[in-house]
């Protein structure tokens, strides 16, 4: 296998890392302040194309009106969801968030598909030529996902680190009570918390339509390497979610090339166990002593 091949497949695998790296992020910032896991991201996922795919039909919206369509609908849908099922079950274990998170899953996508169908649709992009260095083909599309997806992390990443409100939404992810005995609203981060949910699974089901064809399935069939890419970068560490799922993305890609298109999700997660089984916390994960 030529190094260019491999080139190419690890430039893809960046592409389609950058991008899950938003919904994987969602997942983590879920995990480290509401607790539990949320399978229904996948599904804000599809939602966020589909609203993409709406608007350009309906709307005759510019490929970024509709990006920005998607994440602002998806925000609202997710802020929906926490006020109507998660705000209700906040004090419930675990399970029963995840159990519910799942009905919220196949909620959405079974109103996706009962208004939808089973049909493919695409988001409408300009037809552009790829350039070419050398044999290594770089598409201008890839480059504006990237650099789409770079910035909103980059964002998200300010205000948690920079501004007053990250700083609120991190103490609630360290300490709840403690964070609510010093006067933090925990109400209002947690109205953040699932909007930023929203707006990143929504622009990430937006780009991924770029991508690939919009059918009803699209975000459930990544939830796993979603997971998987959390569990690899370390639970609740954002940062960790981000290198996570471009590891993932990037073996996933490479693994094409020697196994085909249907077995690269089997390397990928090799991939996982083998860094799990040296480093059980994941690559930035901390051990937590148990009792």
């Amino acid at each position: 296998m030529d190094w260019i091949a491999i080139a190419n497949a690890s430039i893809n695998g960046v592409v389609v890392g950058l991008l899950l790296a938003l919904p994987a992020l969602a997942v983590t910032l879920v995990f480290g302040i509401a607790r539990f896991p949320n399978a229904a991201t996948g599904d804000y996922m599809t939602f966020g194309a589909y609203t993409a795919v709406l608007a350009q039909s309906f709307g005759g919206a510019a490929l970024i009106l509709s990006g920005i369509a998607a994440s602002l609908a998806t925000a609202l849908l997710s802020l929906f969801f926490y006020m109507w099922v998660f705000r209700a079950l906040a004090s419930r274990p675990l399970v029963s968030r995840l159990i519910a998170s799942i009905g919220v899953a196949f909620t959405v996508r079974s109103t996706i598909t009962f208004f939808a169908g089973q049909s493919q649709y695409t988001i409408e992009t300009p037809i552009v030529r790829a350039w070419n260095f050398g044999g290594i083909r770089i598409l201008p599309t890839d480059v504006w996902i990237v650099l789409t997806a770079a910035l909103a992390l980059a964002a998200v990443f300010y205000m948690m680190h920079f501004t007053p409100v990250g700083r609120r939404m991190r103490a609630v992810a360290d300490n709840p009570e403690l964070a609510s005995a010093s006067g933090i609203n925990a109400r209002r981060v947690m109205l953040l918390l699932w909007t930023i949910v929203g707006l990143f699974c929504g622009l990430g089901g937006y780009l991924l339509g770029v991508k690939a064809v919009v059918v009803p399935e699209l975000g459930w069939e990544l939830l796993l390497p979603i997971f998987a890419a959390v569990i690899l970068g370390g639970i609740g560490d954002p940062v960790g979610a981000v290198i996570g799922m471009l590891v993932f993305g990037i073996s996933q890609e490479v693994a094409t090339l020697y196994v085909g298109p249907a077995y690269k999700i089997v390397l990928a997660f090799a991939v996982l166990l083998g860094v799990l089984l040296v480093r059980p916390q994941g690559i930035r994960g901390q051990l937590l002593a148990a009792r």
